[in-house]
């Protein structure tokens, strides 16, 4: 998983967005709303169709699930689900794109603590601050934060509603990017002379998963050969945070 950066919409369809989230609102206080089906009718509009293509974009060309990053992102996802919470149905701040998989294991779970989500949403935050990856297994599991000596609340419940280390061809796809990634930096010039902008375009192609930020920001650091280049190479592991946005 990864920090996915939101476009905005074009007025026309931003404006239309709200003009059916309003029509929505409306039906919900008459008692008139079926949201399966107003989501069903709306959902060949040109409208949500460029929706779907805006959210599409910001994945990429490989377009994939916001968040497992493993499969093909095939349909627009509430991350606030849309049945029992209607009133988010069309806001554009809450639609991501999923694949079939993570779609199905999620629904309409939607935990909550003092009202506020305990799924991580990867287009207000950065994910790797609840989630840690196992290079062993390939596994993503929540991230157990010292400071407090307890497992991430957000992140054992978007493990555990995910199923993200539950998902044999996940965590195979997982181990499989970070050994790229790994064989990259150790293959860096240890004396220096390297090209940093080089490495960062390639460790960008590779990235798969979104592990970058796990590398950089999160525990990664602390692995061979990410913590070897933070330890012996603090100016390429700067400029390489730097360029990558993570710093």
């Amino acid at each position: 998983m990864r920090r996915v950066r939101r476009t905005p919409l074009e007025e026309p369809v931003q404006s239309d967005l709200d003009r059916r989230q309003q029509e929505a609102n409306r039906k919900h206080a008459a008692g008139a709303l079926h949201t399966t089906e107003e989501w069903k009718a709306a959902r060949q509009a040109a409208t949500v169709l460029a929706v779907h293509a805006t959210l599409r974009s910001m994945m990429g060309d490989r377009e994939r699930c916001m968040y497992c990053l493993d499969s093909h992102g095939s349909d627009i996802e509430h991350f606030w689900p849309k049945t029992p919470y209607p009133e988010r149905m069309f806001q554009w701040l809450n639609l991501l794109l999923c694949c079939t998989e993570c779609g199905r294991f999620k629904g309409d779970k939607f935990p909550l603590s003092d009202g506020l989500p305990l799924l991580v949403d990867p287009t207000v935050e950065e994910p790797w601050e609840h989630l840690d990856f196992d290079p062993d297994t390939g596994n993503v599991v929540a991230r157990f934060d010292a400071r407090t000596a307890a497992w991430s609340p957000k992140g054992e419940m978007t493990v555990d509603v995910l199923q993200l280390d539950r998902r044999e061809a996940l965590s195979a796809g997982y181990q499989a990017t970070f050994h790229r990634l790994s064989r990259m930096v150790e293959s860096f010039p240890a004396g220096g002379g390297g090209n940093v902008t080089q490495l960062v375009q390639a460790l960008r192609g590779a990235d798969d998963h979104g592990l970058l930020g796990w590398c950089v920001t999160g525990n990664g650091r602390n692995v061979p050969p990410f913590r070897n280049l933070w330890e012996r190479q603090p100016d390429v592991w700067r400029a390489c945070a730097d360029a990558l946005g993570t710093a």
